[in-house]
């Protein structure tokens, strides 16, 4: 039935089942890749870190089939304002987070060259066929100037013996992912109609945090048992992951338009990703006071969003 209720209730057992999908492809597709030899560096930044970002592929790639392209920019500029203030704010409440060299050096620049590059292509409201395949080329650079400087994110990995059902569970978990993601889509869309929200601050906000759950978990757990570093290593690498091969992929698949308001947006996730290098080179951590910092600037942004 087309009702509010119904459809949250879609919503939020999508999120559930994207959530359990991610977790399920990436500790399985992991143990194969392990078994086949494959080295921890093409593991940590190929398996795990698109497993971690498969709810946002399935997501922003269907939204983009269905034309829906606010939800699909909109959850990937949504998503990194999580990964960036709310997730990693939060993870530094428990402990200050020490940053990884290579972040500082390597990755935190890298991302913010290309997040001046999204604001350039989106400028216009516009993601063309070949912006589209710069990302994706950039993507590919990426990963071939790590594996031949034989440098990695601080991603830890499973190393345990292959099972034999981890072939099906590595599919089964794409399946969750991609059906998932369709269900998020439809339903978001239709509480979005039926309460005059627009699609963009639907993808923004609710759809981006649902596809943030393998990031939440995952930073939690590391905050939980200590591996503090490894935290903003791991969300850096997501962001670039959805900026190059997220909006890529989509992007390649249809031309995506948003609305004006998303340039708002655009500008306020550049300003929290260069307000985090700041934080993470000062000192070579973020403090709790500085996580208190960025997790008031991600709820002040849901609170700004719903209140245009």
């Amino acid at each position: 039935m087309d009702t509010v209720p119904v459809n949250s209730f879609i919503f939020l057992a999508s999120i559930a089942v994207i959530a359990q999908g991610a977790v399920w492809l990436v500790d399985s597709a992991s143990r194969i890749a392990a078994r086949l030899g494959i080295s921890e560096l093409v593991i940590g930044l190929t398996v795990v870190a698109f497993g971690t970002s498969a709810p946002e592929v399935g997501v922003t790639v269907l939204a983009a089939i269905r034309d829906a392209g606010d939800i699909s920019v909109g959850n990937v500029v949504g998503s990194n304002i999580i990964n960036v203030s709310v997730i990693l704010g939060g993870t530094a409440l428990f402990g200050a987070l020490r940053t990884p060299a290579l972040v500082i050096k390597r990755d935190g620049p890298f991302l913010l060259g290309i997040t001046a590059l999204f604001i350039f292509f989106l400028f216009n409201q516009r993601l063309q066929l070949i912006e589209s395949i710069i990302l994706l080329v950039l993507f590919v650079a990426y990963l071939l100037y790590l594996f031949v400087k034989k440098e990695g994110l601080d991603e830890e990995v499973d190393t345990s013996p292959m099972r034999p059902y981890d072939p099906f569970l590595t599919i089964l978990g794409l399946v969750m992912i991609v059906g998932g993601a369709h269900f998020m889509v439809e339903s978001a869309s239709f509480i979005a109609r039926v309460y005059g929200v627009s699609e963009w601050i639907i993808g923004a906000t609710i759809v981006a945090f649902g596809t943030s759950a393998p990031e939440i978990a995952t930073s939690l757990i590391a905050a939980i048992r200590g591996h503090h570093a490894m935290s903003i290593g791991n969300l850096v690498g997501s962001n670039i992951f959805n900026l190059l091969l997220v909006l890529g992929i989509a992007g390649s698949i249809r031309e995506l338009s948003v609305v004006p308001e998303s340039i708002t947006d655009i500008f306020i996730m550049t300003g929290i990703v260069v307000l985090v290098y700041i934080f993470a080179v000062s000192g070579r951590k973020v403090s709790r006071l500085e996580g208190a910092i960025l997790l008031a600037v991600g709820i002040a942004h849901w609170v700004y969003s719903y209140s245009r």
